[in-house]
């Protein structure tokens, strides 16, 4: 499994510190979905683990709470309470389900978190119908919290993942070299929109809902979408070289996929680049397998590591310039290296 761990020590508390945050946001985020018409609530109660389909009770996978950690963890290094950060962790949960509903549908995923998608539980219409009723709930949910300007942070954060989801899904249509091909830089914009938006965004509206300097509220927005790059990339390395028994995804997945990612593109970028072309046509076992010794003789992986230890050693450096308060500030680096290690 490919770590960061040369440059950036594992923080054991990670799942401790996403359990408090999940634990602390638990009831406000139930209250928030109980208030949903009945269909609706049934139905993100299935896509948030709280349920099974068709209603009934069960207890299932929930997902790790990142971004609601982030909420909370942001709201405590601004000086403010975890409490002030829960209304941003409700809204920032609600519209992370909403996209993943919709992405879902988008790439035809009949699975999530071990169980079947919304969309094969529920139906294309439903579901489609579900994500819009969990964005409005979010908006709903800071608007409630009457901060100024939380709002319009969230509906901007979308607009970003939506611009990076559609610049994801239009690069498998760009041929892997010549002028039209995906460069590097192309794929860290798309990466910081698509990932990195929501995580900064969490990170930004916990600490404006604590009251915060727009200063540091800008800091933080950065630091989470440093982080969304680190995570993306890292996402990609094991989406090539991970155990499968880790990722839950086979060997060379993303290779099989013709999936744009960062490390063939870094691959394609050298001399090496014109050999790689034919293996990624190919989709067979062998070409496959060909493929992923070319792009890490070719120094794709390690230039893919190379980058996620900048983009974390950049938003460490964001962090610490907010002068965060002790504790939290310990927590958000946990977290942040625990993110971008992929180990949690």
């Amino acid at each position: 499994m490919t770590t960061l761990t040369t440059a950036l020590p594992a923080g054991p508390e990670a799942p401790a510190i996403l359990h408090r945050c999940r634990e602390l946001v638990a009831p406000a985020l139930a209250e928030a979905v109980g208030g949903m018409h009945p269909w609706m609530r049934e139905m993100a109660d299935y896509a948030l683990g709280r349920g099974a389909a068709g209603g009934a009770p069960g207890a299932h996978s929930q997902g790790k709470g990142v971004r609601q950690a982030l909420a909370v963890l942001g709201a405590e290094a601004a000086g403010g309470s975890a409490e002030a950060g829960v209304p941003a962790a409700v809204a920032v949960e609600l519209v992370h389900t909403f996209s993943l509903l919709h992405d879902d549908i988008m790439d035809g995923d009949a699975m999530r978190r071990g169980r079947p998608a919304l969309w094969k539980a529920y139906g294309t219409g439903p579901a489609v119908l579900a994500g819009d009723a969990l964005f409005a709930l979010a908006v709903q949910t800071l608007t409630a919290a009457s901060a100024p300007g939380a709002a319009g942070r969230l509906s901007a954060a979308l607009g970003d993942l939506v611009r990076g989801q559609a610049d994801d899904l239009l690069f498998a249509h760009r041929p892997w070299t010549g002028p039209e091909a995906v460069s590097v830089a192309e794929y860290e914009a798309m990466a910081e929109h698509k990932t990195g938006s929501l995580l900064g965004c969490a990170l930004a509206l916990g600490a404006q809902l604590a009251g915060a300097p727009q200063e540091t509220v800008a800091v933080l927005d950065r630091t989470g979408r440093h982080l969304g790059v680190a995570f993306q990339i890292v996402d990609d390395l094991l989406g090539i070289w991970g155990d499968p028994a880790v990722t839950g995804k086979p060997v060379h997945g993303d290779l099989r996929q013709g999936k744009k990612t960062f490390p063939v593109l870094a691959a394609l970028a050298t001399p090496s680049g014109p050999a790689l072309e034919g293996h990624l046509a190919a989709r067979d076992d062998t070409a496959v397998v060909r493929a992923a010794a070319l792009v890490e003789q070719a120094g794709g992986r390690s230039a893919a590591l190379r980058e996620a230890r900048r983009h974390l050693t950049v938003a460490y450096g964001l962090l610490a310039s907010v002068e965060p308060a002790p504790r939290p500030a310990a927590d958000l680096r946990t977290l942040l290296s625990a993110l971008g290690r992929r180990t949690i």
